[in-house]
C-alpha cells in the first residue's frame, strides 16, 4: 500500500456527522479558536470527535487547522465541533475582529498636545 492510499478515508466525510450538513450553532467560523475543556475522553465520544480532542490537548488550534489535520472539509468539522461545544467538551472563541484604523487627524492633535506640554 502506498502512503497516498493509507491517507484515504474508508468512510465518506458526511458519515462522520451522522449525515448532518449543518452545525447546531451558527457562531463557528473557520478562524474560531478551539480549546479543550479538559474533560476526560470517554468511550461515548465518536472517533472523529476523539481525534479533535486529542489534537487540542497540547493547546488551542483554529477550526481550519483542525480540519487540515483531520483531512476533513471545514463544514464537516464545524458540525463535529458544534457537537463537542454543546456537550461541554470544547470551548470555541470567535475570531478577534480586525482592529479599526485610527483617525490620522486625531493622532496628529494628540501629538501636537503632547508637544505643547513638553515645551
Amino acid at each position: 500500500m502506498t502512503p497516498r492510499q493509507s491517507n484515504r478515508r474508508l468512510v465518506p466525510a458526511y458519515l462522520a456527522t451522522g449525515g448532518r450538513a449543518r452545525p447546531s450553532r451558527n457562531t463557528l467560523d473557520r478562524l474560531s479558536l478551539l480549546h479543550s475543556a479538559g474533560m476526560p475522553i470517554t468511550s461515548e465520544v465518536r472517533p472523529e470527535e476523539r481525534r479533535i480532542l486529542e489534537l487540542l490537548q497540547p493547546g488551542a488550534l483554529s477550526l481550519a487547522e483542525v480540519a487540515a489535520h483531520l483531512h476533513l472539509p471545514v463544514s464537516v468539522v464545524k458540525v463535529l465541533v458544534a457537537d463537542l461545544v454543546d456537550a461541554g467538551r470544547l470551548f470555541a472563541r470567535v475570531p478577534i475582529p480586525e482592529a479599526e484604523q485610527f483617525d490620522r487627524q486625531i493622532l496628529e492633535r494628540v501629538l501636537d498636545g503632547l508637544r505643547s506640554l513638553k515645551s
